[in-house]
């Protein structure tokens, strides 16, 4: 293992680009332990302009990383297209230049322009990289080993930034840094230019070294380097552990106050339908009115590493809408968050069982608790955040208010506090209360805490667990839940096991549980192969069992299955599944309001597929089709999407669901078809669109977003969204409207 070490040191010593090689004129990478160290170089402010190519003479200065190595397809082995970092930084700013170099330059992939997209996620909620060559660069400011922020880009110039929690628990991609990029393509590939201001970031007062780890994705081969935590047994760029280490960052600028005050301005215009009971003459259907709205922002690190966010008359208007689904379960669904003030440090908050394939089973805190509910918005006058890192704890706390509202809801307070204490290099033992309660009543509160912890035994093995209680005044409410858990992956094996509970009378009101009395024991594993053949990347077989049942034993779900999965060189995928066991329902219900399934013990068994091409295609395409036999009946659901990319400009998304419910009493059919259009007419004006149809509600909507960031952080935001139909009203129209947003932020 030394000797390993020893070479992937020297070897990261590399050879600088010939166009910047300047002998002896730069520091060198070198090794401490079994870390790899890369010298940042301080140079005179005004010295390097961002245009994406590292012409400047102070580049020189600089030490390089380079000789990434292969995570896929070739574990270990070199990169095939070689790539070399240089960080400089002066007193305001930290400056990363990328040369990424390719033999086929003509065969680079780059159609991303737009914001936030060079990176997403995939199911199982793991970071991972678009369609696009791109590079990405990761920041452990604190050097804990747990947290980070991650930057990154491609050959446009496509800015990407997000959060990384407790090793990748967390990838928050909504995070919205101030900062700058810059692409350029060159005769020998492409370079890219990273300006971060150190006011955007948050690091220790007289702290000298980072976390730092560098990934490139060779879109067109497939092909995932990197810099550190290249391994597939507990590795991975999210891992910040695994990162190396950036040093000689002295005399870095005071954090001092920080403030950043963002005031926002808000016009509206709503054209609705009227209640016509209201009305004695039925002759004002429909109604305008125009309003208008102020609030603002103000954040301020109140000591290095703890930031303070402030809210006042806080407004949503710029937030993407949901996508609409039809729920086949007898749970309620899970929409995710997308509201800007929740998502910052967003990681910090987690407490509870994550969802793999479904919705979570238990979260402790669920923010779209606050301002959103079944009937409608609701106004959030509001609140305060204090997150980030004191010594060796996490901290969170949250208190936000919401106003009354016209459908009958009071004015409610929401309080959440949250630590985290750090065990052994990457672990944590953590509590966390939450509160939520109707201002000027007491006998409406519900209060809930616990205590959580992860551990890390080995690098490749991760033990989570939890213990909590509810409690609400008056009857009922109090109960508690668990949860014990064990998650080992290597490149070869992987096994993830979980016990949960829940109890009958648990009320978590500003948490998610999807469903109370159940003690579930689950398990998934996983062995994969790597045949060279048939241009095979891997082949994977994965084994699932599931046991449920009451609190008091009743036996209430069963469910073993088997999967198949196969993944090509080329970035095809096909994966078939097949599950049977059994399930009880103790309630009855109505499948999507259409059907009722009647209390019983029924057989329950499904087979299904699951076909992906390449995301580097221009054209890319996805399919899921599975076929259940359930609730005595059978529930077909298809769902397919198509992504067309014309250029690094414009891009269509098409996607379609159908369902076929055949129950003993009665049967639907559905179709939910949606069309989205993203125009990106520079890296800070874009265009969104989103129409969606849905033939079970009779309802068609339509939400098409302007936005133009005149300057970093502060944006004008011109929104337009439709509503017509519904049960009731099939396809009818129910209501539009028009939000001119401008947002302006000012930094001291």
């Amino acid at each position: 293992m030394w000797a390993l070490l020893a070479t992937g040191a020297f070897a990261s010593l590399g050879v600088p680009d010939q166009s910047l090689a300047q002998a002896g004129s730069a520091p060198t990478v070198a090794v401490t332990g079994t870390r790899l160290e890369v010298p940042a170089t301080r140079v005179p402010a005004g010295q390097l302009r961002i245009d994406g190519l590292l012409t400047e003479a102070v580049w020189r200065t600089a030490a390089v990383a380079s000789d990434l190595r292969q995570r896929e397809p070739l574990e270990g082995n070199y990169s095939t297209e070689p790539t070399e970092v240089r960080i400089l930084f002066d007193a305001t700013t930290l400056y990363v230049g990328v040369t990424a170099t390719d033999s086929e330059p003509s065969g680079i992939i780059a159609r991303l322009l737009q914001r936030d997209r060079v990176m997403d996620q995939d199911m199982l909620g793991a970071a991972q990289f678009a369609g696009d060559d791109a590079v990405a660069i990761l920041l452990d400011t604190f050097d804990d080993h747990r947290n980070a922020f991650v930057f990154a880009t491609n050959a446009n110039g496509a800015e990407f930034d997000a959060l990384v929690t407790d090793e990748g628990r967390e990838f928050n991609r909504d995070w919205r840094g101030v900062w700058r990029v810059a692409s350029a393509r060159t005769a020998t590939g492409w370079s890219a230019e990273f300006a971060i201001p150190f006011s955007t970031l948050r690091y220790r007062a007289g702290q000298t070294v980072w976390g730092l780890n560098v990934a490139r994705m060779i879109r067109r081969k497939n092909e995932e380097t990197l810099w550190r935590s290249w391994e597939r047994d507990g590795g991975g760029f999210l891992r910040v552990s695994r990162a190396g280490h950036l040093t000689g960052l002295v005399d870095l600028p005071r954090a001092g106050r920080n403030v950043e005050v963002k005031p926002y301005m808000l016009g509206a215009l709503d054209h609705q339908r009227v209640d016509e009971s209201q009305f004695a003459l039925r002759s004002a259907p429909t109604r305008s009115v125009a309003s208008g709205a102020a609030g603002v922002d103000v954040k301020s690190e109140l000591r290095p590493g703890l930031v303070l966010d402030a809210t006042l008359n806080t407004d949503f208007a710029q937030v993407e809408v949901d996508d609409q689904q039809v729920n086949l379960t007898r749970f309620s669904l899970f929409f995710p968050e997308k509201r800007d003030f929740f998502l910052e440090n967003a990681g910090i908050f987690q407490f509870g069982a994550p969802g793999s394939f479904g919705p979570p089973p238990f979260q402790l805190f669920f923010s779209r608790r606050i301002g959103l509910s079944s009937d409608g918005p609701v106004p959030v006058l509001g609140g305060a955040r204090v997150t980030g890192r004191v010594g060796r704890q996490t901290v969170g706390f949250l208190d936000v208010v919401t106003d009354t509202t016209s459908f009958g809801q009071p004015r409610r307070n929401f309080g959440v506090m949250r630590v985290k204490r750090d065990v052994g290099e990457s672990g944590y033992i953590g509590a966390m209360v939450t509160d939520r309660r109707d201002v000027g009543n007491t006998t409406t509160a519900n209060s809930a805490g616990g205590l959580d912890w992860s551990l890390w035994p080995t690098g490749s093995l991760n033990v989570q667990g939890f213990a909590a209680r509810t409690a609400t005044s008056g009857v009922g409410g109090d109960d508690a839940a668990y949860r014990l858990a064990a998650d080992y992956q290597t490149g070869r094996f992987g096994f993830t096991g979980q016990h949960l509970g829940v109890g009958p009378e648990a009320a978590a009101r500003t948490g998610f549980i999807t469903r109370t009395d159940i003690r579930q024991s689950d398990a998934f594993s996983r062995i994969t192969f790597r045949p060279k053949a048939m241009g095979l990347r891997t082949l994977e077989v994965y084994l699932v069992g599931l046991y449920t049942t009451r609190m008091d034993g009743l036996r209430m779900d069963t469910n073993k299955g088997v999967a198949l999965s196969q993944r090509w060189n080329s970035g095809e995928s096909l994966t078939l599944y097949a599950n049977a066991g059994r399930s009880r329902v103790d309630e009855e219900f109505d499948l999507s309001d259409s059907v009722t399934v009647d209390v019983r013990d029924y057989s329950n068994s499904n087979a299904g597929v699951f076909a992906g091409t390449s995301p580097a295609r221009a054209v890319s395409l996805s399919v899921f089709a599975q076929q259940e036999w359930n609730y005595g009946g059978s529930v077909l659901n298809v769902n397919s999407n198509a992504t067309i990319s014309a250029g690094s400009h414009l891009n269509f998304g098409i996607g379609h669901t159908y369902g076929d419910i055949a129950l003993p009493r009665g049967t639907f059919q559905f179709n939910l078809a949606s069309a989205r259009i993203n125009v990106a007419f520079t890296t800070r004006l874009f265009l969104n669109s989103l129409v969606q149809v849905n033939t079970l509600d009779r309802n068609v909507s339509a939400n098409v977003r302007l936005q133009y960031m005149y300057r970093p952080g502060s944006d004008i935001f011109l929104v337009f969204s439709e509503d017509r139909g519904d049960r009731d009203r099939p396809w009818a129209f129910e209501g539009r409207s028009v939000r001119l947003k401008v947002t302006w932020m000012a930094r001291m």
